[in-house]
């Protein structure tokens, strides 16, 4: 290999990011440079200094916050005692992925490149934006900034323009090897790798809480199935408070697992070790050796809507003709629109690509498996509970996904379903999971009120709060909740109504659908702008926003924003500039998902 090295460092929270850092890879891999592909906390930033040739490729979490795979990464970039130069002998070039429905848009891909060219980094092309909501989603940017960057490349190190780059629908080598066991080998190995390795819960070591209770707490009537899930967390040395979050990661069904392990021609008890071509680890979460069960069910994200990567690899694989043309358009940058119509709209799954794909499927070779298909990204849902109320306990509100698109099958939220699919009453259940520190934090002091927003699911981390706040004597608290009818999914109902009676809570409630006029939250907000006036201006309260990110807290503030004007007699541009200092100083905070 001749030309530079380059380096593509990654931050990542769900797995587009890591995806579209890959493809990068393997660009690079078709001209012949040489190549890395790593996250950005699995880099040793000090070599920073060192690189000739790197690309950033991030998403931006929650409300404008780096991925957790970055976290490192991003205090340490930020420090003030980095000389300013530091970075003079770097070309590099920032992508980021964001969505533009919540308000900091990308903003962790806008404050690296700022940041990189404080350092004296020299940019080779102008910070990339990815957006969710375009109609091709973050493609739509990537592809005319992957180009601009290659040309920029081929004129800074001319040796790469002379070399003929491969071609798109040739493969490239597997980043590992299988290597099939015979069962005795495979069960001592199991066991001494289980022996060795036993540390607290963590995202690679989960914690099998056991589920207690599995509970629909909507109306059987009612068309969204919610449950009510609690978890014994006895002895595993999980902490919590409110606001934090669990992650749980799915598992595919096994209807699932055995349809892919046909199509593939693979037996689900057959038993493997894997090897790295080059340097690079063996998955952290996959024991060695592993069954082609474990890795189908826990590993391979098949029930996945598969992103444009998965047909650009597929197709190096097809040599039925008419499969290779179609697989060809769907990879190109021309043919989006139909890949969309085809996989995104319908929401069709990385397995049901395959059964359409027959005979490229049929040629697959197992070891590029874990190239083909990303990894089951863990979930995130809000603790519904309080350990002050429920010692040893962890609660969480699930809404079961469940809807059609133009495809025969219902489509099925992967891991909604699969909790919701387990009986604690038909015998022991486990579910691995892990706790995080969430974005909402609640105020210590005990006079200080909150007004917490949170309509459907979205109260799930006020209950929590509510639960920690009235066991501390914390009483003034404020509840906007709203759903779409009081009699089939009004959660918690019973619970609200004892706080109020114990003279712990004020509830306003909006129910959309009990009348002709829809009435939401943001309404009763503007009903209450008074109230809501005494509590921020005269005694300081927290106001909170949760759940569904579409319209609702947009809506929300805007009523905020109108109390501000009505009750304080201030205009449009100094309630916007109240509201902005409220969110800098924490008094106004929101967890929001599209």
């Amino acid at each position: 290999m001749s030309g530079p090295s380059l380096l593509v460092l990654y931050g990542s929270q769900t797995g587009t990011a890591q995806d579209t850092a890959y493809r990068i890879g393997r660009q690079a891999q078709r001209r012949h440079l040489k190549v890395r592909v790593l996250p950005l906390d699995g880099y040793n930033v000090a070599e920073l200094i060192s690189e000739s040739l790197v690309v950033f490729v991030c998403s931006t979490t929650g409300q404008g916050d780096p991925p957790d795979n970055m976290k490192n990464f991003w205090r340490f970039l930020f420090r003030k005692s980095l000389p300013v130069g530091s970075l003079s002998c770097l070309d590099c070039a920032v992508l980021g992925l964001g969505d533009s429905s919540y308000p900091k848009f990308n903003f962790v891909a806008k404050k690296l490149h700022k940041r990189l060219l404080q350092l004296g980094a020299g940019m080779l092309i102008p910070v990339g934006l990815g957006d969710d909501q375009h109609d091709l989603g973050p493609d739509a940017v990537i592809d005319p900034w992957l180009r601009s960057f290659w040309e920029k490349v081929l004129v800074l190190y001319p040796s790469v323009s002379n070399m003929e780059p491969l071609r798109e629908d040739e493969p490239l080598p597997p980043s590992y090897t299988f290597q099939f066991l015979d069962e005795e080998t495979d069960q001592t190995e199991v066991l001494l790798r289980i022996n060795s390795e036993q540390t607290g819960p963590s995202e690679f070591r989960p914690f099998p809480a056991r589920m207690l209770s599995n509970r629909r707490v909507t109306e059987p009537s009612h068309f969204q199935d919610v449950r009510l899930m609690e978890f014994d967390i006895s002895g595993s040395n999980i902490e919590f408070a409110a606001g934090d979050i669990v992650r749980i990661r799915p598992q595919n069904s096994a209807e699932d697992v055995q349809l892919f392990c046909q199509l593939l021609r693979l037996d689900p008890d057959s038993r493997f070790t894997l090897r790295a071509t080059d340097d690079a680890p063996v998955p952290a979460r996959l024991p060695q050796p592993c069954s082609v069960r474990h890795l189908v069910e826990r590993y391979l994200d098949i029930a996945a809507v598969p992103r444009r990567s998965f047909f650009e690899l597929l197709s190096g694989f097809a040599t039925n003709e008419l499969e290779r043309d179609k697989l060809a358009e769907f990879s190109s940058a021309a043919g989006q629109d139909q890949l969309h119509s085809y996989c995104n709209r319908p929401r069709r799954t990385a397995l049901e690509v395959l059964s359409d794909f027959p005979h490229t499927t049929a040629e697959i070779k197992v070891d590029h498996l874990l190239d083909l298909f990303p990894e089951i990204q863990p979930r995130s849902f809000s603790i519904a509970s309080s350990l002050k109320v429920h010692p040893n306990r962890l609660q969480i509100l699930v809404a079961v996904v469940l809807y059609r698109s133009k495809l025969f099958k219902p489509r099925r939220g992967l891991c909604s379903s699969w909790l919701a699919s387990l009986d604690p009453e038909q015998g022991e259940v486990r579910v691995p999971l892990w706790v995080k520190k969430g974005s909402l934090r609640f105020p210590k002091e005990l006079e200080t009120p909150v007004i917490l927003v949170g309509p459907g699911t979205g109260v799930a981390p006020f209950r929590s709060a509510l639960q920690e706040r009235v066991s501390e004597g914390k009483t003034a608290n404020v509840l906007f909740f709203g759903c779409r009818s009081e009699s089939k999914d009004f959660y918690f109902r019973s619970e609200w109504e004892d706080m109020m009676k114990a003279g712990n809570l004020r509830l306003f409630t909006a129910f959309s659908r009990d009348q002709e006029e829809k009435v939401y939250v943001q309404h009763r907000v503007r009903e209450n702008t008074a109230l809501l006036w005494e509590l921020m201006t005269n005694k300081n309260a927290c106001f909170y926003i949760a759940g569904n990110a579409k319209q609702m807290p947009a809506a929300v503030c805007d009523a905020l924003k109108e109390a501000l004007q009505q009750e304080g007699g201030v205009s449009a541009e100094e309630a916007e500039q109240m509201l902005a200092a409220m969110e800098k100083t924490g008094r106004l905070q929101s967890e929001t998902w599209s």
